[in-house]
C-alpha cells in the first residue's frame, strides 16, 4: 500500500472522527459521562413506542395480579427516583407471560417490560428493584441512540476506506474491509457495551437506593444471575458484559455511595418494605 493510498484512507478516517466531536454529545446523569447521540431522541422513541405496542398486540401479557402489583410499585419508586433525568418519560409497566425468560427490558420514552421467569431469581422487591433499575438506567444514559450513532460511525468509516481503495485490489479491499470490520467490534463496540452495563449498573444502583430499595441486595441479585447462567461463558475481551468479577468489583466501589443514598431515604420514610 503506498503513501497515496494511505493518504486516500486518512482523509475519510478524519471525516468521520470529526464528525465524532461536532455531532450532538449528551451528559448522562450522575457519572457525568459526555456521550454521542447523533440519532434524534423523538425518533428513538417512537420507534420504541410502536414496538412496545406491538409486543403487547402479540399478546402474552401476564395476568398474575402478584407479579403486575410488584412491578408497578416497584417500577414507580424507581421512576420517582429517577426524577428529571428521564423528563419527558410516558411511564409503563407490564409483566410479560415467559417463564423461560430470565429478563427485564426497558425502552426509550419509559416503556418497562418484566418477563415471569425474572420473578424466580428476583424474589424480593428490592432484587426486582436491581434489574428494574438497570434496564430503566440504559434509557436514562440513551444506551440505544449511543449505539446506533456508533453503529452510523462504523458504516461511514467502512464506506470512506473502500472508497479510497477503489483502485486497489480485490484482496486488499476485503482485507482492509476485515481489518475495519473486526476493530470496531472488538476495539469499538464491544468495549462500549460493556461500559454500557457497568454505567447501567451505576445509575441503578443510585436510582434503586434512592427509591428506598436496600443497594446491598444487587450483590445477591447478580450472584444468582450468573449462576443461573450455565452456558460456556467467553473472556471478558470478547464479551458485551463485564465478568462477574468485574461487575461485583464495580458495584462494592459505588456502594459508599448508594448508602448514603439509601440512608437519606430511610431519613424521608420512603422505605415500604423490601
Amino acid at each position: 500500500m503506498n503513501w497515496k493510498t494511505n493518504r486516500r484512507i486518512a482523509l475519510p478516517v478524519a471525516a468521520v472522527f470529526t464528525l465524532f466531536f461536532i455531532a450532538g454529545c449528551y451528559t448522562v446523569p450522575e457519572t457525568g459521562r459526555t456521550a454521542l447521540n447523533i440519532v434524534p431522541g423523538g425518533q428513538i422513541d417512537k420507534l420504541a413506542l410502536a414496538s412496545f405496542n406491538q409486543m403487547k398486540e402479540e399478546g402474552g401479557i401476564s395476568e398474575d395480579t402478584e407479579m403486575i402489583d410488584r412491578v408497578n410499585r416497584v417500577g414507580r419508586r424507581i421512576a420517582e427516583s429517577v426524577g428529571e433525568d428521564l423528563p419527558k418519560a410516558d411511564w409503563e409497566f407490564v409483566v410479560f407471560d415467559n417463564d423461560e425468560m430470565l429478563n427485564a427490558f426497558a425502552m426509550p420514552g419509559g416503556k418497562v417490560g418484566v418477563y415471569s421467569g425474572l420473578f424466580k431469581i428476583a424474589t424480593t422487591d428490592s432484587m426486582l428493584a436491581v434489574v428494574m433499575g438497570h434496564e430503566i438506567a440504559h434509557v436514562v444514559a440513551r444506551h440505544a441512540n449511543q449505539r446506533l450513532s456508533r453503529g452510523i460511525l462504523v458504516q461511514l468509516l467502512s464506506v470512506g476506506v473502500d472508497s479510497a481503495m477503489k483502485d486497489s485490489s480485490t484482496g486488499s479491499r476485503r482485507a482492509a474491509n476485515a481489518a475495519v470490520s473486526a476493530g470496531a467490534t472488538y476495539g469499538y463496540q464491544m468495549p462500549y457495551s460493556r461500559l454500557s452495563e457497568r454505567e447501567a449498573d451505576h445509575l441503578g444502583l443510585i436510582y434503586l437506593a434512592r427509591a428506598g430499595y436496600d443497594p446491598v441486595s444487587s450483590l445477591e441479585f447478580w450472584r444468582r444471575m450468573e449462576e443461573s447462567n450455565t452456558g460456556e461463558k467467553p473472556p471478558e475481551f470478547l464479551s458485551t458484559h463485564p465478568s462477574g468479577e468485574t461487575r461485583r468489583e464495580k458495584l462494592l466501589e459505588l456502594m459508599p455511595l448508594a448508602l448514603e443514598e439509601y440512608k437519606t431515604a430511610l431519613e424521608k420514610g420512603k422505605v415500604q418494605g423490601q
